[in-house]
């Protein structure tokens, strides 16, 4: 049998292999690659920057443990940056397990990372609320009609980040990582838009071609995907080498990513290549 033939009745068990081995071997080695930050990536970045000191950021979790792998990496990248130039973090959530997700950050980065900052002063978790778009045209105009107490029951008038917050346009930007609906099209339609609040998103790889017509207009900036994330991660690094010794999930993953893809591509390429050589056969 020709080398073709063989090719054609591989067992596709070896193609499992291959794609196995292509996410483990870069995983074991700790292969990197370097990370570029895209336009629309840096846009949040260099907003968040702009953000004079004390500015208050509403980041919504909205969304569950299924997609952590892609939302935790922007969320503690831009946790990380927030916290660092002294911003204020409140978090809430329309998704019921988003209220889980968002004190993960809190257990894993924020307390370990930044001992100095205070719960109550400096970040916030007010929790999940039913009713999506409804949720959100409600507390544009009033957060204290929805959100009385936070997580913890503390209630929000005994918060000092929260005395000078009473509707939504009183944040400086709201920065929604998003898994579907309801996400970060509903906070651009139903908050950044009649409210003319800065809206970014991070968004899974699946989500974030329906949200490339919000930018740059009705939308600061967007990560997308893991890339998204890897590409804030090198941002944040870039201009604070202290992050150097943290964990970057997302650019460790992101090798894995690439070299499986690359593997992908070259079983489709031999797979054309030997349909279009029987193809031949035949008319021969």
């Amino acid at each position: 049998m020709s080398i073709l033939d063989n090719l054609q009745n591989l067992d596709r068990r070896i193609i499992f292999l291959f794609i196995g081995l292509a996410v483990i071997v870069p995983l074991i080695f700790n292969l990197t690659f370097p990370e570029h930050p895209t336009p629309i990536v840096t846009a949040i970045f260099d907003f968040v920057e702009s953000l004079p000191e004390g500015s208050v950021v509403l980041m919504p979790f909205d969304y569950d443990p299924s997609t952590a792998p892609e939302l935790d990496p922007m969320a503690t990248a831009l946790m990380r940056h927030c916290l660092t130039r002294n911003l204020k973090v409140c978090t809430m959530a329309l998704w019921p397990e988003g209220q889980g997700m968002a004190n993960n950050i809190f257990t894993n980065v924020v307390e370990p990372e930044f001992p100095e900052k205070v719960y109550g002063i400096d970040y916030v978790n007010l929790g999940y609320k039913a009713g999506a778009q409804g949720l959100i045209n409600t507390i544009l105009l009033n957060m204290r009609s929805m959100y009385t107490a936070d997580t913890r029951g503390t209630p929000v008038d005994d918060l000092p980040l929260m005395k000078k917050v009473i509707t939504l346009r009183d944040f400086d930007l709201i920065m929604n990582f998003s898994a579907g609906k309801p996400g970060s099209k509903e906070w651009i339609q139903f908050a950044g838009d009649p409210g003319d609040i800065p809206i970014a998103s991070g968004s899974t790889a699946v989500q974030a071609p329906l949200l490339y017509p919000y930018y740059p207009s009705q939308m600061v900036g967007m990560m997308g995907g893991l890339k998204g994330a890897a590409e804030y991660e090198a941002a944040l690094i870039e201009a604070y080498p202290q992050f150097k010794e943290q964990t970057s999930i997302a650019t460790q993953l992101m090798a894995p990513q690439a070299v499986a893809h690359f593997v992908i591509i070259i079983f489709v390429i031999i797979g054309n290549i030997i349909y279009f050589t029987e193809r031949k056969k035949k008319r021969l």
